[in-house]
């Protein structure tokens, strides 16, 4: 029995006990690496994403940029960087408790600082979306278009996977973040 959190380290038995049977510490191995896998997805689109914010500094029709379009670049860029800070953080929080036996707390804050990263990089996106075709169009219905894309991040990234946990988990089976 852990002291700290009052769980088993005993594999689960008897009612509900459908699901996998593994210990607290298999748990959470299998939880960090499945972790790991989903970060290294965000971070490889976060990090291209800011590579190239950083160089548009740097091209000729930057200085053309007017004031809001300048801000709505520093938003951006500033989001963009947060962003990989997140998404990188759980290997450096996981290298950093290595070998001090409380890697299930260790996955916990790990997913929490990827879902922060996540939701930075929705602010990224959407602030990069909403400046290129600003830029590229000059159009009134940009932030309807943006709204839209928006939503549809939304959907994909919260609205289903909260339905899908709602309609097929119940309390005993849910394993958290």
């Amino acid at each position: 029995m852990d002291a700290s959190s009052g769980r088993s380290d005993e594999p689960r038995k008897g009612p509900g006990a459908e699901g996998r049977h593994e210990t607290r510490t298999e748990r959470a191995d299998r939880r960090w690496a499945e972790l790991i896998q989903e970060v290294r997805v965000a971070q490889t689109g976060v990090q291209i994403l800011f590579g190239f914010l950083l160089t548009v500094v740097f091209t000729e029709r930057f200085g053309d940029l007017g004031d809001t379009d300048r801000t709505i670049y520093i938003v951006t860029v500033v989001l963009g960087s947060t962003a990989t800070g997140a998404l990188i953080a759980p290997v450096s929080f996981h290298r950093l408790v290595t070998g001090r036996r409380i890697k299930p707390e260790a996955v916990v804050w790990a997913s929490r600082l990827t879902l922060i990263g996540l939701a930075l990089l929705l602010g990224t996106l959407t602030a990069a979306l909403l400046l290129v075709l600003r830029v590229a169009t000059h159009n009134a219905v940009v932030p309807y278009l943006v709204a839209g894309v928006v939503g549809w991040y939304l959907l994909c990234w919260l609205v289903l996977p909260a339905w899908s946990r709602h309609r097929h988990t119940t309390p005993d089976r849910d394993e958290g973040p």
